[in-house]
C-alpha cells in the first residue's frame, strides 16, 4: 500500500505560508504608507518598507524561538527567480522605438555607466582594503567584493567571497561578501529615499507619485490586434505562459553551458569564473530569450501563421511589477549581517560599505544630468538602485518616479546588459589576480584606475568630442 502526502503536513503549506508573510508585509507597509502622513512623505517604496518590517519581525522571532521564521533558502530562490522573471516580462513588452538620438543610445550609455560604477566601487573598495591590510592586517583584496555585492548583488558577492575564502585564504570571505550585498540593499533604500525626498521638496515629485492611474483603458488591457481578454484561455494566463517559456529556454541554455564546463573543456577557469557568471546572469539570458520569443511571435504574425498579437504591454508591466515587488521584499527579509559579529571585520566592512554608497551616489548625481538630460531623475533612481542593490531595486525606485515605465530609463535597465558585460569583463578577470598577493593587489588598483579613465572618455564622449559649431 502506497501512502501519499497528507494535506495537513507542514511541507504542503510551507511555501504558501512564506508567500503569506511576504504579501502581508507588503500590504501592511502600503497601508502604513498611505495612512501615516510623515511616513508617506518619506517616499519609502512599499516593498522596501515591507521587507524592513519582515526583517525586524524575523529577527525577533529567531531571537525567541532559536529558528528562522522563513527559510533563508526560500527567500534566496524568490530573490533569484523574481529578478529573472521580472526582466523577461519587461523584455516581452512591445515598446515604441524612440526617435531622438540620445534615447537611442540610452542602453549603450547605461551599460558604460554601470561599468563605470563597478570600477569606481572597485577602486574605492580596494584602496580601503589595501590600507586596512597595513593597519589591521585584514585581507587586502576584500574591497573588491564591494562592486560584487553592490553592483552585482548577493549571488556574485557569495561566489567571489567563497572563492576568496576557499582559494586565497580569506577566512570568513563568504560571510563578508553576503554582508556587503546586504548593506547594498540598505544603501539603495536610504539613498533612493533621500533622492526622492529631495525631488519632493523641490516640487518635482508629488506625494501621490508612484501610483498607477485608477482607470485602465481598453487599449491597455487589449488592443485591436491582440488576443481577447478571455476565451478558452485567459489573456493574463497567456502572458504568464510567455514569460515562463522564455525563462525556461534561458535555463536550458545555461544548463547546456554547464555541461560543457562539467566536461572540463574550460578547466578551472570554467568552474571558478564562468559558471558563477553564467548562473548569476540568469536575468540576462532570460532577457535574450524573451527578445527572441517576441521576434518569433512577430514573424509568425506577419506571415499570417497567427492572427493576433500575443503580448500586452500593460499586463507584462504588471507581471514585472509583481516579480520585482516580491523580489525586493524577499531580498531585504533575507539580509544577514553576521559578518559584523567578527571584530576584525567591523572596521573594514563599515568603511567599505559607507564609502561605496557615498561614492556611488555622488558619481551618479554628477553623471546623470550630463549623460541622460532628457530623464536625469529617472536615470539616477534606476542606476543608483542597480549599482547598490540589484536591477529590481532600480526598477522599484524608478517606479516611484515613472510608475507606468514611460521613460527610456526602464528600457535601459533591460537592454544595457550586453554592453555592461562587454565593457565589464576585464574587471572580472582582475578579481582573482588581486587576491594572489599584496603586490598584485596594487597592480590591480593601477589597472582599475586606467580602466575607469577609459570609461569616462566613452561615457562623456558627446561632451568631450563635441564638434564646435562654425
Amino acid at each position: 500500500m502506497t501512502t501519499g502526502i497528507n494535506f495537513w503536513n507542514h511541507e504542503v503549506w510551507a511555501f504558501v505560508v512564506t508567500m503569506f508573510y511576504l504579501f502581508a508585509a507588503m500590504i501592511l507597509a502600503n497601508t502604513l504608507r498611505n495612512t501615516i502622513k510623515p511616513l508617506r512623505k518619506l517616499m519609502i517604496p512599499s516593498s522596501v518598507l515591507g521587507g524592513i518590517l519582515l526583517l525586524i519581525v524575523s529577527v525577533i522571532y529567531k531571537e525567541f524561538s532559536g529558528k528562522p521564521m522563513i527559510p533563508t533558502l526560500t527567500l534566496e530562490m524568490l530573490t533569484y527567480h523574481g529578478l529573472g522573471l521580472g526582466f523577461v516580462a519587461m523584455a516581452l513588452r512591445n515598446i515604441e522605438k524612440k526617435q531622438d538620438k540620445r534615447s537611442r543610445s540610452g542602453a549603450f550609455d547605461s551599460g558604460v555607466t554601470v561599468v563605470s560604477g563597478y570600477l569606481i566601487q572597485a577602486v574605492t573598495g580596494l584602496v580601503i582594503s589595501l590600507i586596512c591590510y597595513y593597519l589591521l592586517r585584514s585581507f587586502w583584496a576584500s574591497g573588491l567584493l564591494l562592486p560584487m555585492g553592490y553592483g552585482q548583488g548577493p549571488g556574485q558577492a557569495y561566489n567571489w567571497g567563497h572563492n576568496y575564502e576557499a582559494l586565497y585564504g580569506f577566512e570568513g570571505g563568504t560571510s563578508f561578501g553576503l554582508t556587503v550585498a546586504a548593506m547594498g540593499f540598505l544603501s539603495a533604500s536610504v539613498g533612493g529615499v533621500l533622492y526622492l525626498n529631495r525631488l519632493r521638496r523641490k516640487g518635482i515629485l508629488g506625494e501621490s507619485s508612484g501610483f498607477l492611474e485608477n482607470d485602465v483603458t481598453a487599449e491597455q488591457m487589449g488592443g485591436k490586434n491582440e488576443i481577447p481578454l478571455a476565451e478558452s484561455m485567459d489573456k493574463f494566463t497567456v502572458q504568464l505562459a510567455l514569460v515562463f517559456i522564455a525563462y525556461i529556454a534561458a535555463y536550458l541554455f545555461m544548463k547546456a553551458v554547464d555541461l560543457v564546463i562539467d566536461a572540463g573543456v574550460l578547466g578551472n577557469f570554467g568552474f571558478n569564473t564562468v559558471r558563477p557568471l553564467i548562473w548569476g546572469f540568469n536575468f540576462l539570458f532570460g532577457t535574450l530569450f524573451a527578445i527572441l520569443e517576441k521576434a518569433l511571435l512577430r514573424g509568425l504574425h506577419k506571415k499570417g501563421v497567427i492572427k493576433r498579437e500575443y503580448t500586452n504591454v500593460f499586463m507584462q508591466n504588471r507581471i514585472a511589477g509583481f516579480m520585482f515587488d516580491l523580489m525586493v521584499v524577499a531580498s531585504i527579509a533575507a539580509i544577514d549581517l553576521s559578518a559584523f559579529s567578527k571584530s576584525e571585520f567591523i572596521v573594514p566592512l563599515s568603511i567599505i560599505c559607507v564609502a561605496g554608497a557615498v561614492v556611488t551616489y555622488a558619481y551618479l548625481r554628477f553623471l546623470c544630468p550630463r549623460v541622460f538630460p532628457n530623464y536625469p531623475h529617472e536615470a539616477f533612481l534606476s542606476l543608483y538602485g542597480m549599482q547598490t542593490g540589484t536591477a529590481s531595486t532600480g526598477v522599484i525606485l524608478l517606479r516611484e518616479m515613472d510608475p507606468n515605465f514611460e521613460t527610456q530609463a526602464s528600457d535601459n535597465i533591460v537592454y544595457h546588459q550586453p554592453w555592461a558585460i562587454v565593457f565589464g569583463f576585464p574587471m572580472l578577470l582582475l578579481l582573482p589576480v588581486a587576491a594572489q598577493s599584496i603586490t598584485k593587489g596594487w597592480i590591480t588598483l593601477g589597472i582599475l584606475i586606467v580602466l575607469f579613465a577609459v570609461m569616462q572618455l566613452i561615457v562623456f564622449r558627446k561632451s568631450i568630442f563635441k564638434k564646435k559649431k562654425t
